[in-house]
């Protein structure tokens, strides 16, 4: 089971845009407190609402799994979040003779599959 805290602080909320034309959102609460909210670094969505108010969820990020078999410019593997993945990474000075990495590491993932009793 989950143990939820939830801090309520009286705060101002700034938004503004960053350098890099990020936008920045910074909570300052009016009697600041160390400890009162513990640090975090995540990924996650932030939302302004129409009223002022700021929520943010962390999401946590899925973990793809280790390549199973690596040919050329191509890699084969199996995740946890129930997908397969074929990925191909090509230089673009190698862009004129993708038809034929493509079809070279594809049939090689293929063999592989096929001789390791996956059903096809």
């Amino acid at each position: 089971m989950q143990d939820n805290k939830t801090v309520t602080l009286n705060a101002q909320v700034a938004v503004s845009k960053t350098e890099n034309g990020l936008d920045c959102v910074q909570v300052l609460p009016d009697n600041p407190c160390i400890g009162l909210v513990e640090s975090f670094r995540g990924f996650g969505y932030g939302q302004m609402l129409g009223n002022g108010s700021f929520e943010f969820e962390r999401v946590k990020r899925k973990k793809k799994g280790k390549p199973e078999m690596k040919v050329g410019y191509g890699s084969l593997s199996f995740s946890t979040d129930d997908n397969d993945r074929v990925l191909f990474i090509v230089p673009s000075d190698l862009r004129y003779d993708l038809p034929a990495i493509l079809k070279k590491g594809t049939t090689q993932i293929i063999k592989y599959l096929k001789e390791n009793h996956y059903s096809l």
